[in-house]
């Protein structure tokens, strides 16, 4: 990666701080993290975190986390099923997961209910708040965080009875139904409640020539989560939270030409139901200390299906080609925390358990007859796994000066896991592993504060499935080192916030899915597997700035820039060297608003096993209308410029007779227009 953008960067950001800027009547909240142990204000986290809230989820996305993806410095998703369940932070996440153990890099969690790896449900209507933490999150969230962790939150219960009616509609078929409502059950308002529910349905952007459909990539979509909250004295709180999502969608994404026009006569499916519920009680024995009980389970039927040739016997004859995948997933995830927290030191339990079920269905057929070669497929697969992880954590923050703060962290987490399958494979890894962090926060007068943070992640081990060259069944723990430093700094009257770090990470015993020729003169005995193929290296800037330029002006800018390495020099996959997210809010006390938002993302690598790149590409949004006492409407429109971009890419032969390795590409979504009018109530 080349720093050219470094000066730029360098100069924008000093354009806005010394411009003028006018004091604004209404101050930004201060903003609480709350995916941290000790829901500490973004300001005194001493990392690099992003906090987009209720109405910037409002405005800038439309149904799902994907759509906000690019909003977030150096975070990117790979397209390998129809909504996004796998992402990358700084380069570090998995790009798929089709059989095998999960063992995610980045967490991902709704209302502390853990999806991490299976993200589709990641709906957003009346969603309070999206946090993403860049970075290991090592006592935090142990081994499935060593990129980050992304938390979501739905809103939550208030006394104030309220609520909210929505209808949007737009085009590509899409509509969308959606009410939530909540208040105080009783006249002490101790108990609380808020309840929420959409249907979502659209076509899908895809046009099927051969069956002569637009919905065989459609989306079908549908969420309720129920949030209670109890506070029977100031001793003592309690948090239930209860979602249901259901997410049927079709799979049929890949064309052979690289369009929006597909071919296949079996169209595949990408469907995740889900149930989730978590149980928080928060006790104060002291004003110094509190205990804290969480509980989360959840149990997810995942379907992924697709017509594996991607055409039909007209496109191929006069060979016969005609093959198919069907997998059908069930996890079942529960968890366990309790923690201690008093002045100044914090310590817990954590103990988890993940039981996944695969059943998985390959059948296809081949025949050329100018060879009279034949060929048939029928493969079925199953497999079972089940890990145990318990970790103990300890957290410590202690005043070195008037100023300034040291903090420490450290996670210790033993994962226990038993896996067998219908090939006779049977594995049990079994791993102690260990991470923390040590960082040093100080506040520079009254507007900014400096942090530097030493950190360890880690990452569990795991096995290969199927034919795999010799020793390379089982592969090792992966460890990443990260040195961070930052400031987080708000001047006029909180109308300019800005938060900037700089970072540089080394990982030790990088875990990379690489591919092998078993036998030379053998084609099919071309493999992928996973291997420990040395040490990787990342180094960026990640910037943040918000300005509240007069009262009905609000302009903001996100930029990352990443250097993400392998061990042999080459740029991790999906870890684009640039993104770009920059907008202006309008608003007028009238109640006319306005929103453009830009981004842009640079190329990258689409998987290590090749070197085929996507291209660079900006995509513009906009939204305005008119907000009433009890009402609002607005007109929006998603990728203006109806810009083609992939966000996954494969490279492989695909078209007999002769199978010519080629790139395959994922085309994202095109422009879409609509309309949501909302009636709020009171």
């Amino acid at each position: 990666m080349s720093y050219r953008y470094l000066p730029r960067l360098s100069a924008a950001i000093l354009m806005f701080t010394l411009a003028p800027v006018a004091p604004a009547d209404e101050v930004l909240e201060e903003i609480i993290v709350t995916a941290d142990f000790r829901g500490r204000t973004i300001t005194e986290l001493p990392s690099s975190v992003s906090i987009i809230d209720a109405d910037t989820i409002e405005n800038a996305a439309i149904q799902h986390f994907e759509e906000l993806v690019q909003v977030v410095p150096n975070l990117n998703w790979s397209g390998d099923g129809h909504r996004a369940r796998y992402f990358q932070i700084r380069g570090v996440g998995e790009l798929e997961q089709y059989q095998g153990a999960p063992n995610p890099s980045v967490g991902f969690i709704i209302d502390d209910i853990d999806f991490s790896g299976i993200g589709s449900v990641a709906t957003l209507f009346d969603m309070q708040s999206v946090e993403v933490l860049r970075g290991s999150q090592g006592s935090r969230y142990g081994a499935n965080a060593l990129g980050g962790l992304i938390y979501l939150r739905s809103a939550d219960p208030s006394a104030d009875r309220n609520g909210r009616l929505q209808l949007t509609a737009g085009e590509d078929d899409a509509m969308s139904y959606a009410l939530a409502f909540g208040g105080a059950l009783n006249k002490a308002e101790t108990t609380t409640f808020r309840l929420s529910a959409q249907s979502y349905e659209s076509n899908g952007f895809r046009d099927n020539s051969f069956l002569n459909r637009n919905d065989t990539n459609g989306r079908n979509e549908a969420s309720a989560r129920v949030r209670l909250r109890l506070a029977p004295h100031d001793g003592l709180s309690a948090n239930f939270a209860l979602l249901w999502t259901d997410i049927d969608n079709g799979y049929d994404a890949f064309s052979l030409d690289n369009t929006y026009t597909v071919l296949s006569d079996k169209p595949g499916k990408d469907g995740q139901e889900s149930i989730g519920a978590s149980m928080r009680f928060d006790w104060y024995p002291s004003d110094s200390t509190t205990l804290t009980s969480i509980t989360a389970l959840a149990n997810s039927n995942i379907e992924f299906s697709f017509d594996a040739d991607w055409g039909n016997d007209t496109s191929w004859a006069p060979v016969t080609y005609d093959y198919i995948s069907l997998s059908a997933r069930d996890r079942q995830t529960i968890s366990q925390e309790f923690r201690v927290t008093a002045d100044g030191w914090l310590t817990g339990l954590y103990v988890q358990n993940l039981d996944e079920r695969l059943e998985t269905l390959n059948l296809g057929d081949y025949y050329d007859p100018l060879y009279d070669f034949s060929d048939s497929l029928q493969y079925p697969f199953n497999s079972a796994y089940d890990a145990t992880s318990v970790a103990a954590f300890v957290q410590i923050d202690r005043d070195v000066a008037s100023r300034t703060r040291v903090s420490a962290g450290l996670r210790v987490e033993h994962r226990n896991t038993d896996y067998s399958d219908s090939d006779g494979l049977l594995a049990g890894p079994s791993e102690t592993m260990w991470g923390g962090e040590l960082s040093l926060n100080h506040e520079i007068g009254n507007d900014a504060a400096a942090f530097v943070t030493v950190s360890k992640g880690f990452k569990a081990g795991g096995f290969n499935l199927g034919l795999v060259p010799s020793g390379e069944r089982e592969f090792g723990a992966e460890e990443m080192w990260t040195i961070e430093a930052g400031i987080k700094s708000s001047f006029y009257d909180d109308a300019l916030q800005l938060n900037a770090s700089v970072f540089h990470s080394h990982r030790i015993d990088q875990q990379v899915r690489v591919s092998t020729q078993l036998d030379p003169g053998d084609p099919a005995s071309f493999v992928f597997f996973t291997d420990n193929t040395g040490d990787g290296k990342t180094t960026g800037i990640e910037t943040e700035l918000r300005w509240r330029a007069t009262d009905s002006v609000e302009l903001y800018a996100n930029i990352g820039l990443l250097d993400a390495e392998l061990f042999s020099g080459r740029d991790q996959a999906h870890a684009p060297a640039y993104t770009f997210a920059g907008g202006v809010v309008y608003r007028r006390p009238e109640g006319f608003f306005a929103r453009l938002d830009v981004s842009a993302k640079d190329v990258f690598y689409f998987d290590v096993s090749h070197d085929q790149r996507s291209t660079a590409y900006e995509l513009v949004n906009a939204r305005a209308g008119y907000e009433g006492e009890s009402w609002r409407v607005a007109v929006w429109a998603r990728n203006v410029g109806d810009k083609q971009y992939a966000v996954r890419g494969f490279f492989f032969g695909n078209e007999p007779p002769d199978f010519p390795d080629s790139l395959y590409t994922r085309l994202g979504d095109r422009r879409q227009l609509g309309v949501t009018i909302e009636r709020r109530f009171f």
